[in-house]
C-alpha cells in the first residue's frame, strides 16, 4: 500500500544524505572524539564541522551550541539548568502556558511541587489560537518578584500556532529595563528547520530544538545559549559539550544533523517554497470542508487556525467523533496522521493542549493533526482529503454528529 505520511510533527524521514553520513560515521568514524590520538581527533574535527553547520541554521556561533539527546533534554537543560544556576538568588518563578509540549508542561508540573525550594510556576492563559497573549505576559512579569524564567514555545506542535516571539522578547526587554532579572527560553523544536530562525535577532536567551523534526536523525537535539548564560548540567559525568552536558557525544547522529541542517538552511531561505507548501496545507483544509459539505456533514473545526500557523500543520476537529477511530480508519487506507503529540499516543483523554486552548471536549476528542514535510505533494493532499472525508462520513453514520 502506498503510504501518505502526514505525521511530520512527530518525526520526519531522514534525508538520503543524512542516512549516508550516519552510516559512514558508524563504519569509519567510531573513535571517541575526546581521545587525544589522531583517530579521535579526526572524529572531533568532523563533529565540530557538524556543529558549525547546525549553528549556521539558527545564526549562532558554534561554541554557543550544546548537543543533547533531543528536544526534551534540551528544554530540561535550559529550564532546570538555569534555575539550578540561579538557585542562590532565592525566589524563582517559571512563567509558561498549558499549551506547551509535554517536555516543558510536565517539567513545570514537577517544579510546581517544589515550592519549599523557593520555586513557583505561573501558567499564563493562552488565547483562542493557543498562544500567549503578550498583555498577560507583561502583567505576570510586573507581578513577579525575584528571578523569572519565561518558557514559551515558538510554534505549537499540535496546532502549528506561532507565538509572536518579537513581541514576547520586547516584553521581556521592558521588564529588564526596570531592573527585573528575566530569562527567556523558547522551545523551537517545531520552528527550527521549518521557519527562518535567527538567534542574533530573536531576543531570546536559550533556544531548544531537535534534529529529527527537519529530516535529521533521532536522538540528537540542540540547546543554544546566548553568550554569558550559565546553566548547571542536568546530565553530569564528563567535560563534554563545554562542561554543560556529560557523556560521550552521539557522533553519527551529530554528523547526520549537520547534513540535515545545511539542507534545512537552504529551504528556509526561500520564502517561495514555504508559501507553496502552505498552499498545500490550505488545499487539504479546503478539500476536506468541501467534501464534508457535499455529504451533508458539518464543517470541521480548524483548531488554532485564527492566527499565524506553521505552513505544515493543520489540526481538524470533528465534533462528536473519536480521534482514535478516525486515525484507525485513515491508517487502513494508508494515511498516517496523529491525535496530537506522538508521546500522547494511546491516550483516550482529549489533548491537554486543546483543552488549555478552550476547545470543547466534543471537538477535542475528535481532533486529528495533519503535518506536512518539505516533500509532501499536491496529489498526496488530494488523496488524503478524500480518504478523510470518507472515514468521517462512515463514522458519522454510526455515531451521528
Amino acid at each position: 500500500m502506498d503510504v501518505i505520511y502526514l505525521d511530520n510533527n512527530a518525526t520526519t524521514r531522514p534525508l538520503p544524505g543524512v542516512v549516508e553520513a550516519v552510516a559512514e560515521a558508524n563504519e569509519s568514524l567510531w573513535a571517541n572524539p575526546s581521545s587525544v590520538h589522531r583517530f579521535g581527533q579526526a572524529v572531533r574535527q568532523r563533529l565540530e564541522l557538524a556543529r558549525a553547520a547546525t549553528a549556521g541554521l539558527i545564526g549562532a556561533r558554534p561554541r554557543e551550541l550544546v548537543f543533547t539527546s533531543g528536544g526534551t533534554e534540551s528544554a530540561a537543560l535550559a529550564i532546570e539548568g538555569l534555575m539550578e544556576a540561579r538557585s542562590s538568588a532565592g525566589r524563582i518563578t517559571l512563567l509558561t502556558t498549558g499549551t506547551e509540549h509535554a517536555a516543558v508542561r510536565e517539567l513545570a508540573d514537577r517544579i510546581d511541587g517544589e515550592g519549599e525550594r523557593g520555586r513557583r510556576v505561573v501558567r499564563l492563559e493562552a488565547g483562542a489560537g493557543g498562544v500567549v497573549e503578550v498583555g498577560r505576559l507583561r502583567e505576570a512579569l510586573e507581578a513577579s518578584r525575584g528571578v523569572v524564567v519565561v518558557s514559551l514555545m515558538w510554534a505549537n506542535n499540535e496546532t502549528g500556532a506561532v507565538t509572536p516571539m518579537a513581541a514576547v522578547a520586547a516584553a521581556v526587554a521592558e521588564a529588564r529595563e526596570v531592573g527585573r532579572e528575566v530569562w527567556l527560553h523558547t522551545d523551537a523544536t517545531q520552528a527550527v528547520g521549518k521557519l527562518p530562525v535567527d538567534v542574533r535577532t530573536a531576543g531570546v536567551d536559550l533556544l531548544s530544538f531537535a534534529a529529527h523534526k527537519f529530516h535529521g536523525p533521532k536522538g540528537v537535539g540542540g540547546l543554544w545559549l546566548r553568550r554569558g548564560v550559565r546553566v548547571k548540567p542536568v546530565q553530569v559525568g564528563g567535560p563534554q559539550e563545554t562542561e554543560r552536558r556529560g557523556g560521550t557525544e552521539n557522533v553519527p547522529g551529530i554528523i547526520g544533523t549537520g547534513v540535515a541542517a545545511e539542507a534545512a538552511a537552504e529551504f528556509v531561505a526561500d520564502p517561495r517554497k514555504i508559501a507553496a507548501l502552505a498552499a498545500l496545507r490550505d488545499r487539504l483544509e479546503a478539500r476536506v470542508q468541501a467534501g464534508l459539505a457535499e455529504v451533508g456533514l458539518p464543517a470541521a473545526v480548524v483548531n488554532g487556525g485564527d492566527g499565524e500557523r506553521l505552513w505544515n500543520t493543520t489540526n481538524l476537529g470533528f465534533r462528536g467523533l473519536e480521534a482514535e477511530a478516525i486515525l484507525l480508519g485513515l491508517s487502513e487506507r494508508g494515511v498516517c496522521a496523529s491525535a496530537g503529540a506522538a508521546c500522547s499516543s494511546g491516550s483516550l483523554e482529549p489533548s491537554p493542549v486543546l483543552m488549555a486552548m478552550g476547545v470543547g471536549e466534543a471537538v477535542a476528542h475528535g481532533s486529528v493533526r495533519f503535518s506536512l514535510s518539505r516533500f509532501t505533494t499536491a496529489d498526496e493532499m488530494d488523496r488524503a482529503s478524500a480518504v478523510l472525508v470518507e472515514v468521517v462520513a462512515r463514522l458519522s453514520r454510526v455515531l451521528p454528529v
